[in-house]
């Protein structure tokens, strides 16, 4: 199993996912997920030097990997403080450009390099290994650390500034909705309590406020859809996915493909919908004469897992679904 960037992210389904790209030497690529390297390090393995590959994240630990996880390609790099906003990136080598910015602004910067079309994008969704293993960034409840979790860390609000400021309602939506617990409520409620004796900024405060709910059988299932559903809130993940599928429906030429690696019910779902319908909420239309009208075929109508090997090396891969599909 290949490792990019040290340790920083093993990367899951590689083969599957590069391959289901149906790579042409000559073309132009996305990988809106650069994270450790690995995928858009297969990719470039693939093209020609008159190709072109994109490689997009907002995390600059990730970005830190360019001269790790690329070998000795060289990069660009961003200096953006506005990851909405394109500047321009130096180029080295030609063929490989990187991207500082959340991949919901596909669009933005594709318009940006005068790129009007692209043929393919691979997209592995899930939060790198890195982040889960990172003491400092409060994405696991296995460590004590501030209650962060942003992907970017030079904007937006933390994960502790939602637990203590947000109405409990609105907590308890986020819980239901974003990490689909039967308690969301009884949680919020706690949380509110904890909080108006002190403000929760640490995950293990935010662990023991909530922790008397849970069987103890369950607790580390449950605490792990509770720290999905917040770093979700935090990093405005469903909307940036939509957004940047939407965005890849119209860049992709016909015949481009789609590889999208998901790990959890709510975005496989969105993902699913995007591919069989051509719209988030899946909702079928009709062109004039009644035919079904959508912009993708299902290159794999039943989806990719890992393989028992690949499970056991990287038990992250266990809840990963690879989906492709292909530009009408």
């Amino acid at each position: 199993m290949v490792k990019t960037a040290e340790v920083y992210h093993v990367p899951v389904l590689l083969r599957e996912s590069v391959d289901g790209l149906n790579i042409k030497p000559g073309g132009i690529y996305v990988d809106v997920t650069f994270g450790g390297g690995g995928h858009s390090r297969e990719i470039l393995s693939r093209l020609d030097t008159d190709a072109r590959l994109f490689s997009f994240d907002q995390d600059a630990d990730a970005e830190r990997n360019l001269s790790m996880g690329m070998a000795n390609d060289g990069a660009n790099e961003s200096s953006s403080a506005d990851p909405s906003t394109p500047h321009p990136l130096t180029s080295s080598p030609q063929n490989f450009t990187f991207v500082r910015s959340n991949f919901r602004y596909l669009k933005n910067w594709m318009r940006y390099y005068g790129v009007d079309h692209i043929d393919g994008l691979l997209a592995d969704l899930g939060v790198s290994s890195h982040h889960f293993d990172d003491e400092t960034r409060g994405f696991s409840f296995r460590f004590d650390a501030p209650l962060d979790m942003r992907m970017n860390k030079r904007a937006g609000v933390t994960a502790a500034e939602i637990v203590n400021n947000y109405r409990e309602e609105a907590l308890a939506d986020l819980f239901y909705l974003y990490g689909e617990l039967k308690n969301a409520r009884q949680v919020a409620s706690a949380l509110v309590k904890a909080r108006a004796e002190k403000p929760i900024q640490t995950t293990q405060e935010f662990i023991h406020a909530v922790e008397p709910l849970f069987r103890r059988e369950r607790e580390k299932k449950e605490m792990a859809k509770l720290f999905q559903a917040l770093r979700i809130e935090v990093n405005h993940e469903m909307e940036a996915l939509k957004e940047m599928l939407l965005g890849a429906t119209q860049l992709l030429a016909p015949g481009g493909r789609l590889s999208v690696i998901t790990y959890h019910s709510l975005e496989d779902r969105i993902v699913k919908n995007i591919m069989k319908t051509g719209n988030a909420e899946g909702k079928i239309e009709q062109d004039f004469f009644g035919r079904f009208d959508t912009p993708y075929r299902l290159v794999n109508n039943k989806v990719i897992v890992p393989n028992a090997d690949e499970q056991q090396l990287n038990p992250r891969s266990r809840s990963a679904k690879l989906r492709i599909a292909e530009k009408k």
